[in-house]
């Protein structure tokens, strides 16, 4: 039978689900984002290396441009893997906020059930 207490339950369930999905479509598009601005950066970052490195006017001065590169780039990628790990685990803080949880309600009807 239908009761209204099951229907404003129904309602606000949908509505922390809607919640939650939308907090997870944000981190989603976060990490998008930052993926995107990580791999602009990065490719504008070996535009100038290159750059650079055609101008070098000899080998020592190539090596030091290529040293300096490979360092300022393991340096940024090391910083991008950090920041990207903790959006993905705030992203799955979010969807286990998500999860049901078992309502103790439930558990003492059984027991109330098994008692009879």
């Amino acid at each position: 039978m239908f009761s209204f207490d099951n229907a404003s339950k129904s309602i606000e369930t949908m509505e922390e689900m809607l919640k939650g999905y939308s907090d997870m479509t944000k981190g989603f598009q976060l990490i998008a984002a930052e993926a995107s601005d990580y791999s602009r950066r990065s490719f504008y970052e070996m535009t100038a290396f290159m750059e650079s490195l055609m101008a070098a006017r000899g080998i020592e001065e190539a090596y030091q441009i290529q040293t300096g590169y490979m360092k300022s780039s393991y340096d940024a990628f090391v910083a991008e893997a950090a920041k990207l790990g903790e959006l993905y685990a705030q992203l799955a803080k979010t969807g286990y906020k998500l999860q049901p949880q078992p309502s103790t309600a439930v558990s003492t009807e059984v027991v109330a059930a098994d008692a009879a």
